[in-house]
This record gives structure tokens, sequence and C-alpha cells, in this order.
């Protein structure tokens, strides 16, 4: 495990995958009115949990192809086979966008942390 890894801790990670996310659900909702397009989405917090025990047991974060996109089940399925759902896909989005700046806000912190320490500050 790097330095980096020890000062930001899971924070990279998580922006990162908060960006796939972000790209996953942008995918859906391009393709609302596709015939038989099936909305996928990935377990954040399952991933998340990998790259917390790894960097607990000093192996460093490595998200890996272990964590295959899932289906989305419809609340209401279509006529069309398209299981994308306009309102949860638009809500999926705000959070997952909401939860990318907090983490952003945790690295500024940590970075101008890092930098009053250096700076003898």
């Amino acid at each position: 495990m790097g330095p980096f890894d020890k000062a930001f801790g899971v924070h990279p990670y998580s922006m990162a995958l908060r960006l796939d996310r972000a790209e996953i659900i942008a995918s859906n909702l391009a393709n609302v009115d596709t015939p038989g397009f099936k909305a996928r989405d990935l377990d954040y917090r399952s991933v998340m949990q990998d790259v917390q025990s790894s960097m607990n047991h000093n192996e460093g974060a490595v998200v890996t192809e272990e964590h295959p996109l899932m289906y989305r089940v419809p609340f209401q399925p279509s006529a069309d086979g398209n299981s994308v759902e306009l309102n949860v896909e638009q809500a999926k989005f705000a959070q997952n966008n909401m939860d990318f700046q907090t983490s952003m806000t945790f690295m500024n912190m940590k970075i101008n942390g890092i930098y009053s320490a250096i700076k003898g500050k």
C-alpha cells in the first residue's frame, strides 16, 4: 500500500467507481426508448467493501472484474421488453452525482490538510 492510499483512503476509488456508474446510468437513460434494452447497474456497496477489505489487509485497493454489471428489475415492465424506467434512472443518476460530490469534498479536505502540513501552517 502506497502513501497515497494511506493519505486518501478509499475516496479516489470511490470517485472512479462513481464516474463508471454515471456512464452506466447515462447509457440506460440514452436507451430509454430502445426496444429490448435492459437497464444495468453495478453493486457499488459490494465493490467498495472489497476495496476497503483489500486496503485493510495492506494489499492496496484493486477493483477487478469480479463485480459484473447486474440487470435492474423494473417496477413496471414495458411491452417492448425495455427495462429502463426514466424516473428511476434519473433518481439513481442524481444520487450518484451527489455521492460523487461528497467524495470530492472529502478529497479536497484531505489535499488541503496535506498542503497545510507541507507548508508548516
